[in-house]
């Protein structure tokens, strides 16, 4: 089953950011990224990144963009999943499955109004896919 379990923000500053992270939500870091830090609270995968004057993957010409860039489904199975999203409307954007599991990547796609979100079958850093449900129901306020 497909899980919600990465977030891609762009930021001016990944440092101050990561600190942030921290700080108010008692996230650790999983380590560098290429533009930033990835966060993580032991389910989730936060990628604190800036772009400086690169345009944003994905939306072509944008730059300089602050918040939400995209968000990551882990999946069980990458073609069975691409197929349920062009069925639904979807579209192929960039990047390919890797062979290897030991080698992290994404594939993206566009949903049918154009916000881009990655799949991927291996995960990312800081993140787990299967998450034991509490036995308490959460009590109403």
């Amino acid at each position: 089953m497909e899980k919600l379990r990465h977030i891609a923000l762009s930021v001016s500053d990944p440092e101050a950011a990561a600190q942030f992270f921290e700080q108010a939500f008692g996230m650790t870091r999983a380590g560098r990224a290429m533009r930033g830090w990835y966060m993580t609270d032991g389910v989730m995968n936060v990628a604190l990144l800036n772009f400086k004057d690169e345009t944003v993957p994905g939306y072509a010409g944008l730059k300089d963009v602050r918040g939400v860039i995209h968000f990551g489904m882990w999946v069980d199975n990458l073609e069975a999943a691409e197929e349920r999203i062009k069925a639904a409307g979807g579209s192929y954007l960039t990047g390919r499955k890797e062979a290897d599991p030991n080698v992290f990547y994404e594939v993206k796609y566009r949903m049918p109004d154009g916000i881009v979100f990655d799949l991927t079958e291996t995960g990312w850093k800081g993140a787990t896919k299967e998450v034991m449900s509490a036995s308490a129901p959460i009590a109403a306020v």
